[in-house]
């Protein structure tokens, strides 16, 4: 200030006046300039787009009582009286090439004689998965149902009224402005549409909880006639399901296993081929039926829409991702995106392994194979594990997860007491 005073001394008048205009005109600007600034640092931060954490998941572990050994599916099959021997023979025949042990379970309609495929049955097979893999899931995280604000179920063939996103929201008294979603007929990778759902809506709502529950229903959707294209699902499909935790709080970043990294999404249903491969319907006598197409696989690794002269690129995943979870759709889908993706048997392992101890659980096969890797100790702190799962429509979607740190498995882990046996050795 003295050294202003005695600068000022020195000046006239009109310099004095002059350099005060000259401050006055570059305050505007610093003031300009700071606005600015301001309100772009402001935008900057409500429009970002935020970080998806899975804190944690559970799958469901059904009980040993609902156990279909192969010699007791096929017995069980013959006292129904609805198959002609052709089908016993084919049901027999797909079931020892379909990659599946002695330990898938059937839900307990389809335990008695005859089946009683009841809705009343049906619901009762789905609140058993969904709230068993909810209460775990709950118990693991130590977060309260009313701390979710966003709640998305995915189940493709059972969607009763009320839903099953308000079954859940009743059963846990869920608050009631929480943004509930229940999708159907999305196929067995809807639950990395249900995925990419909730991380859409946890841009949008901050500071946030979603939960993403993915499961199939077997009670309603076992086939009673003799049409082949139908009779598959049977021998593939079994009890499952999954509850996952996601977050938006930057909090959660430390407790959480994985962050989301990417999501992708391919719809195939402009072209009719790829719409009709996977179809619910009824056969030339009513009976309903999920009929999957012998195209099925051309179409998943669309080797018809490329040149058969030309020798199509296929990068190596392998140096993109540690791990792969590749649906468990069966065990020709797994042989075939193994040949084309050019994998190692290590990185179908998961997939071979949930197929064999679970079957073919639908959308959350992925999860059981993302526990398997936990179990075995396999996931390293910025390892990068791609789930690729196939549905009706016909879709693609797949989702690539960032480990925050070596993960350990959950605690009640579907894989407890079992794991031990595993890998085990296949018939080719």
């Amino acid at each position: 200030m003295a050294v202003i005073i005695v600068q000022a001394s020195r000046l006239s008048l009109n310099d004095i006046h002059q350099t005060w205009l000259h401050l006055e005109h570059n305050l505007v600007y610093v003031v300009v300039l700071s606005a600015f600034g301001l309100v772009g640092s402001t935008v900057y931060f409500i429009t970002r787009k935020r970080s998806v954490y899975l804190v944690d998941y559970a799958c469901y572990l059904p009980p040993s009582k609902l156990k279909v050994e192969h010699d007791r599916f096929m017995k069980h099959c013959k006292l129904m009286g609805c198959f002609d021997e052709t089908s016993l023979v084919f049901l027999d025949k797909i079931l020892g090439r379909s990659g599946l042990g002695e330990e898938t379970c059937a839900p307990e309609a389809m335990h008695c004689l005859p089946p009683k495929p009841s809705m009343e049955a049906a619901r009762q097979e789905t609140e058993q998965v969904m709230f068993g893999a909810l209460d775990t899931l709950f118990a693991n995280t130590n977060v309260k149902p009313k701390d979710v604000g966003i709640l998305v179920v995915n189940c493709s063939l059972f969607n009763p009224t009320p839903s099953l996103s308000s079954m859940i929201i009743n059963k846990y008294k869920m608050r009631g402005n929480i943004k509930s979603f229940n999708l159907g007929g999305m196929g067995c990778s809807a639950s990395v549409i249900s995925v990419d759902l909730a991380k859409d809506m946890l841009q949008v709502h901050r500071n946030n909880y979603a939960i993403v529950v993915s499961t199939e229903n077997i009670t309603q959707n076992w086939y009673f006639g003799n049409n082949k294209a139908m009779l598959l699902p049977n021998c593939l499909f079994r009890i499952g399901g999954a509850a996952v935790l996601l977050s938006n709080k930057s909090v959660d970043r430390r407790r959480s296993k994985y962050k989301l990294l990417h999501v992708v999404r391919t719809h195939c249903g402009a072209d009719n081929k790829a719409f009709n491969c996977v179809r619910q319907e009824q056969d030339d006598i009513g009976k309903t039926g999920v009929s999957l197409s012998k195209d099925l696989m051309t179409i998943a690794v669309a080797n018809k829409l490329i040149n058969a002269k030309i020798k199509p690129y296929i990068p190596d995943f392998k140096l993109a991702f540690e791990h792969f979870c590749i649906h468990a759709g069966g065990r020709a889908v797994i042989d075939e995106l193994k040949k084309n993706l050019h994998l190692l048997p290590v990185h179908v392992e998961a997939s071979r392994m949930t197929l064999h101890r679970f079957g073919n659980t639908s959308s959350s096969s992925i999860w059981y194979e993302l526990a398997y890797m936990e179990v075995k100790g396999r996931m390293r702190k910025g390892d990068r594990v791609w789930q690729i799962a196939f549905g009706s429509g016909f879709k693609c979607n797949s989702a690539v997860w960032l480990a925050l740190k070596n993960v350990k498995p959950s605690c009640n882990s579907p894989w407890e007491g079992c794991i031990h046996r595993y890998p085990v050795q296949l018939s080719l």
